[in-house]
Formats: C-alpha cells, sequence, structure tokens
C-alpha cells in the first residue's frame, strides 16, 4: 500500500490498491468510498476496472474506476494547511451525474452531505455526496486529534501542485531520466515513501538503515539527528558476513552523512573500516525486490563510488537503454561532490557530457570501466566520444 501524509507531521495513513484510506494510530476509522452511477452501486474493493497510479511517482494517489460512459477518478494527497489534512477528491468524467457515499462522515467539506443512503449496505455514520456531470467533489480529513467534521478551507493546494511538491523535495538527493520510465517513478515513489515512513531500525536492517539516512540527508534531513544511529549501525556492519554490493553501497552513504554532519573524527574512524571491509561481487542484473536496495542499486548502475573514483554506468547499459539519450543530475561523486551528465548518441558510439560540483577535496576523477576502460576525465565539466559499444 502507498503511505499518506505531511512531512515533519506524525499523521499518516496507508491508501489501498483500491482507494480506501486506512489511517494509522490515530483511532479515526478506516474511509472506504463507493459510487452510485447510473447503472448501479460500484464499490472499488470489489471492481475488476479499477487502475492505480501515483501522479508522476510521487505520494499525490490517484484511482480510477470505470463508470457508464466514463471514469469517477479518485485523488489522494495530504497538505500541512491547519494542522494538516488529508484530501480526498472525487472527479466525475462521465456524461451523468453521480454519487459518492463515504464509510464514515468525520469529513471537512464545501456542503453537507446527503442521507439517507439506499440500494446499499453500509456502516452507521456512512454519508453520500452527488457529483454532476464533468463536475469535482473535495473533501478532507483533518490530522488534527480530536477534530470532527466541518467546513472545508478554501484555497488548498491543488493535487498538481502538492505532485510538484514531492518533485521539488525528492530531486534535492538527484534526479533521473533514463530511458526507463517505470524505474524513474519507482524512484520517486521510494523516496516518498522514505520520507514519510522513515528508516528502519539499525538492529533490524543495517545497511538499509544506511542507505535511507543517506538518501533523508540528501533530501534535506538534518544529518545530525542520525549520527549516534548511524554508528550503532556501522558497528553492526562490522560485524555482519554481508560484503556483497550493498556493502559497496552502504560505506560512501553513511561517509556522506557523517560529511553532512561535520563529524570529521567519524569519518576516519570510518575509512579504517572500509579498509577492512572488502566488498566483493559485482552489481546484479536484475533490479532487488526491496525498494531501498532497487534505488541504492538504481543509483549505482549510473554513478558507482569505487577505489576513491566516480563510475559512469559501471555495469554497462541494458539493452532498453541503447540508443537511447538520456540524463541524470545531482549525483553524489563522493562525501560532498555531485555529478550531473547526459548520454548522447551518435551511431553506435555513446558520448558523455559532464558537469561537476566538487567537494572539498575538488572534482572527482570520472572513469567508465565497462563503457570505456581507457578513459578518465577529472574537469569540472567536459565532454567525451566513447567506442561503440557492443555489450
Amino acid at each position: 500500500m502507498i503511505t499518506t501524509g505531511v512531512t515533519g507531521g506524525r499523521w499518516r495513513a496507508s491508501i489501498t490498491p483500491f482507494g480506501s484510506l486506512v489511517p494509522m494510530d490515530n483511532g479515526l476509522p478506516r474511509l472506504d468510498w463507493h459510487i452510485a452511477a447510473d447503472d448501479r452501486w460500484h464499490s472499488p474493493e470489489r471492481e475488476s476496472t479499477v487502475r492505480q497510479r501515483r501522479i508522476d511517482g510521487t505520494a499525490v494517489v490517484e484511482t480510477r474506476v470505470r463508470v457508464p460512459d466514463g471514469d469517477a477518478v479518485q485523488r489522494v494527497y495530504s497538505v500541512a494547511d491547519q494542522g494538516g489534512m488529508t484530501v480526498i477528491e472525487v472527479e466525475n468524467e462521465s456524461p451523468l451525474p453521480i454519487a459518492i457515499a463515504f464509510t464514515h462522515g468525520n469529513l471537512l467539506s464545501l456542503r453537507p452531505p446527503l442521507a439517507p443512503i439506499e440500494g446499499i449496505s453500509l456502516p452507521a455514520g456512512s454519508v453520500a455526496f452527488p457529483i454532476g456531470h464533468r463536475a469535482t467533489l473535495t473533501v478532507a480529513i483533518s490530522h488534527v486529534e480530536g477534530a470532527t467534521a466541518g467546513v472545508l478551507p478554501s484555497g488548498l493546494p491543488t493535487a498538481e501542485a502538492v505532485a510538484r511538491g514531492w518533485l521539488t523535495t525528492v530531486e534535492r538527493a538527484g534526479r533521473l531520466l533514463l530511458p526507463d520510465a517505470e524505474l524513474n517513478e519507482r524512484v520517486v515513489a521510494t523516496r516518498c515513501e522514505l520520507l514519510l515512513c522513515g528508516p528502519p531500525l539499525p538492529e533490524d536492517d543495517a545497511i538499509g538503515f544506511i542507505l535511507v539516512v543517506d538518501q533523508l540527508v540528501r533530501m534535506g534531513e538534518r544529518a545530525e539527528q542520525f549520527v549516534p544511529q548511524l554508528a550503532n549501525a556501522l558497528e553492526l556492519l562490522a560485524k555482519s558476513p554481508e560484503r556483497d554490493w550493498t556493502l559497496a553501497a552502504a560505506l560512501p552513504a553513511a561517509d556522506r552523512v557523517l560529511a553532512a554532519a561535520g563529524e570529521e573524527r567519524a569519518r576516519r574512524d570510518l575509512a579504517a573500516i572500509a579498509k577492512r571491509l572488502q566488498p566483493v561481487g559485482d552489481l546484479p542484473l536484475a533490479v532487488p525486490a526491496d525498494s531501498v536496495r532497487a534505488l541504492a542499486w538504481t543509483e549505482q548502475r549510473v554513478v558507482a563510488q569505487r577505489g576513491g573514483q566516480a563510475q559512469l554506468l559501471p555495469a554497462g547499459l541494458p539493452a532498453n537503454w541503447l540508443g537511447n539519450n538520456f540524463e541524470v543530475f545531482d549525483l553524489p561523486t563522493n562525501a560532498t561532490g555531485t555529478i550531473s551528465f547526459a548520454v548522447r548518441w551518435h551511431g553506435e558510439r555513446p558520448a558523455v557530457l559532464w558537469e561537476q560540483t566538487p567537494g572539498a577535496d575538488g572534482p572527482a576523477t570520472l572513469t567508465s570501466p565497462t563503457l570505456a576502460p581507457q578513459w578518465t576525465g577529472a574537469e569540472v565539466a567536459g565532454e567525451a566520444l566513447w567506442d561503440k559499444y557492443n555489450r
């Protein structure tokens, strides 16, 4: 399920694959929705026509249900206004009027609901609202503890504005415009979930904790708050037998967090640990099932820190990337530096155009061990035409 909420606030809820809202730990009941159309009642949980997506991969969720001659389109997103609220929009994309029933009435709305509800069995306290053809209903659940039904405030951000806000935040950690659109959206979706749900406990998953905290700090969270738990995670990592590619991703991730926190002594200790913990094994070809490791895997496919160098596309190119231009922005090259680069094709030869934001130690040394084994670049900005890619 997908998480909704406001970063910095405590209120959270899950959005089911059919658009129901399940608040977490605040006493509010689950909110289901049902559609009275011209032909019958449509309950999304039991409909075969339900389609759901994240808008641009963000925590703005759209759920569509087929009704005669169109769709009922629900959008769910959270805003920080007036202590926080989760907004539920339902747009009637059909030429006939419909009604929407919600399974409790603890809602903020612009007009009072209808009663009674006929033709469907619903829990006590359920409410309904009419929606004209091509019109939109907007209601909301307040995040304020003890809040009840009331009037929906005016001037709330739109779903599109909220989606843009999420993109602005998650792209602080880097932006990927790869040939695989599904992979691009998965990166955004995972980062949104991390911002809302936070890292696992180091005791449960030391590498996962480090990878998540690195993402959070790169998206603007304060690094200092994570340092004590990060130290614990590194102690556990030093004792762990895990030595695969995830370790190679976690060690520089930890260094970035310590650098952001100004912990130079801890960075020296980490460098000593890293010398003892030698990762083995290449990046796997398949995307990992775990979302945090899938995010790290995707970034490692594009830029990886190895042996004091920043390796561009270290595992080569997936088949569906061949011949396709693509761009990446602001991925780490070392503890404090980043790189943006584009790949452009000249026939069967890839050309790379790059621009670095140097870290404290200056620009990173760039290599590409699979695509261009003989090439290196250390300039802040430059371009290179690599040999024909035959792999």
